[in-house]
């Protein structure tokens, strides 16, 4: 059953001083800012504050990009199926162990809670028309929609961008594919894999001489979060000139070759096909990899003349500096082979906490090669904050990934959790679209809500 929904109707206004009077007149809508959107103290001094995101997302590229607004102090309100929510909370393990033993399920999934902080959760299925209502009615008091479905599937539900600007002509509404709304391939569904493997970045990651990889993290997910987010605040910026809202359209694959940055210009100006993969290696500079310890893995940078012969010193031969076969990068270059294991031959005796010793204070780059666990332990990531806990409502105390960004006056930090299914939906309609509880009890009952 459909039923008709009160929107909250409120007023905006810009108090100033006008001499000795104070005036008061009425904003225009693209001008105001959303009351009581921040209810902690700190938000007040986040960028976005104020601002409030309707987060259509799921997976990594569009929730990364919605983290990131509500990072900043954004109020993002996800919407998720009300049976199964967004797909990552099924990808497991890991799982976040539930406290009460009651609770059915193995948890919450790590996938799931490394995208989600800063949300809250409406469990909604807008596959019927009180769902669609419903988000027709919370999109006049948004600023921000951003959505990750194929191109022209939200259409039959009136959720498109044309739909959209009709009820909310100020929004600024984006759009995240695997291949953007035109071309050949825009009706493709769009996975990190695929897209690295096509758009080039595959055949330029692994060893010299072994097949393709993908890179250990969804990276062009992640880069078209971060691309979306920075648009999504540019196009905020532009309303603030021009008073109108309007599409961004973003895409994996445009990302993915706009990211390949140098090496893609390398292959326009030469017209020729890249160099292919080298592994910790790098093309034109030696030595500049990674080398063998007797425990592990180093990465050390002979960027110049001088910083190969600190480095010769530091191996203990500073006659290597003098060799004729490598006295300029070039040359190095060009016996990079016997270079590389001569150098190898001196790291694999000693640990890797030993050469670390050994270099510190030299001035030359280096780097021990850490796996994860060993990186999220590690001094230098605790001093800066970059894991923090919270307390989940489900699943008690955890440790997060911390927003990374530091600003002098604003605070980002993770302010709530990481949503469980539904957890915000009875809050969002009562508190934003004035709904009463029989009418959300109705609505549940008819499987539109959760």
């Amino acid at each position: 059953m459909q039923r008709p929904l009160r929107s909250l109707r409120r007023v905006y206004f810009n108090t100033r001083a006008s001499g000795s009077q104070l005036t008061t007149q009425r904003l225009p809508r693209w001008r105001r800012g959303f009351a009581s959107v921040g209810k902690a103290p700190e938000v007040d001094n986040l960028p976005l504050s104020g601002l409030r995101v309707l987060d259509m997302t799921r997976v990594l590229a569009g929730p990364y990009c919605t983290q990131i607004l509500g990072d900043l102090g954004a109020e993002v309100i996800k919407i998720e199926h009300p049976i199964r929510g967004d797909d990552t909370r099924a990808w497991g393990p890991p799982y976040a162990k539930y406290t009460d033993p009651e609770t059915k399920g193995p948890g919450e999934s790590a996938y799931f809670l490394s995208v989600n902080r800063n949300k809250k959760s409406v469990g909604l299925s807008f596959a019927t028309p009180a769902g669609v209502d419903i988000l027709h009615t919370l999109v006049k008091d948004c600023d921000i929609l951003v959505e990750n479905y194929l191109p022209n599937a939200l259409k039959k539900y009136g959720l498109d961008y044309k739909t959209i600007s009709k009820i909310n002509p100020s929004i600024i509404y984006a759009s995240i594919t695997g291949y953007g709304q035109t071309g050949p391939y825009s009706d493709r569904a769009g996975y990190d894999v695929m897209v690295e493997a096509e758009m080039g970045l595959m055949h330029i990651t692994g060893s010299r001489d072994g097949p393709p990889v993908k890179v250990g993290v969804a990276i062009t997910d992640l880069t078209t979060g971060l691309y979306t987010s920075n648009s999504i605040m540019a196009a905020l910026i532009g309303r603030v000139k021009t008073g109108r809202g309007q599409h961004i359209d973003v895409s994996l694959s445009d990302c993915q070759v706009a990211s390949l940055a140098n090496i893609a210009s390398s292959t326009l100006i030469s017209g020729q096909k890249d160099s292919g993969r080298w592994g910790t290696a790098h093309p034109s500079i030696v030595p500049y990899r990674g080398f063998k310890t007797a425990d592990g893995d180093i990465l050390l940078g002979g960027g110049n003349d001088r910083l190969y012969g600190v480095l010769c010193n530091k191996l203990g031969r500073p006659e290597w500096a003098e060799d004729e076969r490598f006295t300029t990068n070039g040359l190095r270059v060009k016996h990079r082979t016997i270079l590389e294991e001569m150098i190898e031959s001196m790291t694999k005796k000693k640990t890797t906490k030993q050469w670390l010793h050994i270099l510190e204070g030299s001035g030359m780059p280096y780097a021990a090669i850490n796996d994860v666990q060993t990186t999220m332990n590690h001094e230098h990531v605790l001093a800066r904050n970059m894991v923090t806990e919270v307390d989940h409502p489900a699943c008690g105390a955890m440790k997060l990934v911390n927003t990374p960004v530091k600003y002098s006056y604003s605070k980002p930090s993770i302010r709530t959790p990481p949503p469980t299914l539904g957890q915000h939906t009875d809050e969002v309609l009562q508190d934003l679209l004035g709904m009463n509880q029989e009418e959300i009890k109705e609505l549940k009952e008819d499987g539109v809500i959760a």
